[in-house]
C-alpha cells in the first residue's frame, strides 16, 4: 500500500507548524515561557493570531509542542547511539554536547520552574512524560554501565548524575562564555564538557 500523497495545503500546514515550533523554541530559550507572548509568536511567524490558534489552541499548547519536538529529537539521538559502538561514557558525552550545542544556538528551551503553569501542563501530557521516562531510562542505563567499569564515580547516585546532565541543557555558563566573545561554540562545549565529566580538581 502506498502512502497517501499530501495536498499542497497539507504540506503548507506542516511547514508552517515547523516554523511555529522553531519560533517557540527560540523564544523559550531567549525569553522564557512567562515572558513569551502569543502575539510575538504570530508576528515572528508572519501569520494572524487566529491562524496560529488553528495549529495550537493556547500558549501552553505552543510551549508543550516545542518541548515535545525537542524530546523527539533527543530520543532520535539516543536511538542512533544505541545502534553504534560507542561506550556508555562516550554516549553520555555526545548527548550532553548535543544539548549544549542547541542551547548555544538558542534552540533549547529553558526548563520551566517548579511553580510555572507550563510544568503542570507538561506533567499532564502523556506523550511528553512517556518520552521523558524513556530518555531517563536510557541515560540512567548508560550512567550505571559507566559506573560499573569505573568511567564515572560510584560515590554519586545515578539519579544525581542524571539531573546534572539534564542541567547542562539549560546551563547559563554557556551563555556567559559566549557573550564574552573570547571563545567559539566548540571551545565552549569542550570546556563545559571537561568540567562536567572530569571535574575541576587538579589531577597532579
Amino acid at each position: 500500500m502506498t502512502e497517501k500523497k499530501l495536498t499542497f495545503k497539507q504540506k503548507m500546514m506542516i511547514e508552517r507548524e515547523k516554523l511555529i515550533i522553531e519560533t517557540v523554541n527560540n523564544l523559550l530559550a531567549t525569553k522564557g515561557y512567562d515572558a513569551m507572548t502569543v502575539d510575538e509568536i504570530a508576528d515572528s511567524v508572519g501569520i494572524a493570531k487566529a491562524s496560529l490558534y488553528r495549529h495550537f489552541p493556547s500558549k501552553e499548547a505552543l510551549a508543550v509542542g516545542a518541548l515535545v519536538d525537542i524530546m523527539k529529537t533527543g530520543l532520535k539521538q539516543i536511538t542512533v547511539l544505541n545502534h553504534g559502538d560507542k561506550s556508555a561514557f562516550e554516549k553520555l558525552k555526545i548527548v550532553t554536547q548535543w544539548a549544549m550545542r542547541l542551547k548555544l544556538n538558542q534552540q533549547m528551551p529553558n526548563l520551566p520552574s517548579e511553580n510555572s503553569s507550563l510544568r503542570e501542563h507538561l506533567m499532564a501530557h502523556e506523550n511528553y512524560m512517556d518520552m521523558l521516562v524513556t530518555m531517563s531510562d536510557s541515560l540512567g542505563e548508560w550512567i550505571e554501565q559507566a559506573q560499573a567499569i569505573g568511567n564515572i564515580t560510584t560515590n554519586v547516585e545515578p539519579l544525581c548524575i542524571l539531573y546534572t546532565l539534564y542541567a547542562r541543557s539549560c546551563d547559563p555558563v554557556l551563555g556567559f562564555l559566549k557573550s564574552s566573545g573570547m571563545y567559539d561554540d566548540e571551545k565552549i562545549i569542550e570546556m563545559v564538557t571537561t568540567t562536567c565529566f572530569e571535574g575541576i580538581g587538579s589531577k597532579s
